[in-house]
């Protein structure tokens, strides 16, 4: 390679060190060219020589515009530049941060992660939108998911049980989106919610008696409030005896119980066919033997297969549904049912649901980040077609 081809050094800073981005950058040209020029499928062969050969170049780069550069520096460009051409490229470092619990991408050039609750925009960027295009395809090419023009979304479940979800344009109109959620290895515990003032202990103990009592329950609250969580943690209190069946439509609950089935939802393929629905995991999960079944999320026409369930000896069982408060989870249903085209008095409908339900827990997200239980009810009855509950807590917000 000529020098003409060497891009121009990157600018410096006022400390004189080169810019790290705009330097990685012009070295990841570079290198693709240099791969190109040497006629190697370097791409396609082991990490270990793509690593030798990039950590060559850079090092070749670096030593002809005389850049002060550390030996460091040199390794850690290669190293996230390497990611760059084989992996998951600016992600690499987010994936592997166990302190990092979502990624969000919105376009090449911004990237939010969240660190105990709060988001922040990182200091990582992508080089364009196809740069984007290309880490999504790597990210779902193993788990036989299509992203397309045809196909512009795309939920799923990565390998290590991260959620994953992708969009792009025509339909993101920005440029192409990725949301991560990583799954956390380590389950939470209790005590863990207590530590971050999730949930006080007396709540936790009146929770714990009511998984005890069989009572089911349904965890409300907005996205990313921690439904799941909580409700992994309650699903750890059930007597191991018992046998589970678990129906999620990204699998996500880590629950540690000796006797569980866990049934994961199927979307269509590519023409149309094959696809699994909650619903019907639902109705096959009542031939299974339950003792208690736990779904995941209640967001469509399942509803009255839940609510069948629950009346139908299946006490125990216990779901999650996003709403803002205890009452307006109990409408949720009701809009829920209304999906399913069938026709049920509205009278008929509120005794179904109180007779389905004993508890509502209501999570919230509060400004600083931290997670909350902010209301437990107890769901009574009707009166007068009304739905009769009884608040057993309710946070005090003017206390925080």
């Amino acid at each position: 390679m000529n020098g003409e081809k060497l891009f121009g050094a990157p600018q410096r800073n006022a400390s004189g060190n080169s810019d790290h981005e705009g330097l990685k950058l012009v070295l990841h040209r570079y290198i693709i060219d240099a791969i190109e020029e040497s006629g190697k499928n370097l791409l396609e062969g082991s990490r270990q020589l793509l690593a030798q050969f990039v950590t060559d170049k850079v090092a070749e780069y670096i030593a002809r515009l005389h850049l002060a550069i550390s030996r460091y520096e040199m390794e850690r460009l290669a190293e996230e530049i390497v990611d760059e051409l084989t992996g998951f490229g600016p992600l690499e470092v987010l994936l592997r941060d166990p302190a990092v619990t979502e990624i969000l991408v919105n376009g090449p050039h911004r990237v939010f992660i969240e660190r105990e609750g709060v988001l922040h925009l990182s200091d990582l960027r992508f080089i364009d939108a196809h740069h984007v295009e290309r880490v999504m395809q790597r990210i779902l090419a193993p788990l036989g998911r299509r992203l397309d023009e045809s196909s512009p979304m795309v939920d799923a479940r990565m390998p290590d049980g991260s959620r994953v979800n992708a969009i792009i344009p025509p339909i993101a109109l920005d440029g192409p989106c990725l949301s991560i959620r990583k799954f956390r290895k380590d389950m939470l515990k209790s005590s863990d919610l207590m530590a971050m003032q999730t949930i006080d202990q007396a709540i936790f103990e009146f929770l714990q008696n009511a998984v005890g009592k069989r009572c089911n329950i349904l965890i409300s609250g907005g996205t990313g409030t921690g439904k799941t969580t909580l409700l992994n943690i309650l699903s750890q209190l059930i007597n191991p005896h018992e046998r589970l069946v678990t129906i999620e439509d990204v699998a996500e609950l880590q629950l540690g119980h000796p006797h569980v089935v866990r049934l994961e939802t199927r979307p269509p393929n590519a023409e149309g066919h094959g696809e699994v629905k909650a619903s019907d995991l639902i109705r096959n999960a009542l031939r299974m033997r339950p003792d208690r079944i736990i779904l995941g999320e209640i967001r469509g026409v399942e509803v009255l297969d839940v609510l069948t369930a629950m009346n139908t000896g299946h006490d125990g069982s216990m779901s999650t549904v996003h709403a803002n408060n205890a009452q307006d989870a109990l409408l949720r249903l009701e809009t829920l049912v209304g999906l399913t085209g069938r026709a049920i008095a509205e009278r008929t409908l509120r005794q179904m649901i109180c007779a389905a339900l004993d508890v509502v827990i209501q999570l919230t997200r509060m400004p600083d980040g931290r997670r909350c239980v902010s209301e437990v009810v107890e769901v009574v009855g009707v009166r007068e077609d009304v739905y009769v509950t009884n608040t057993l807590f309710r946070l005090d917000r003017r206390g925080g």
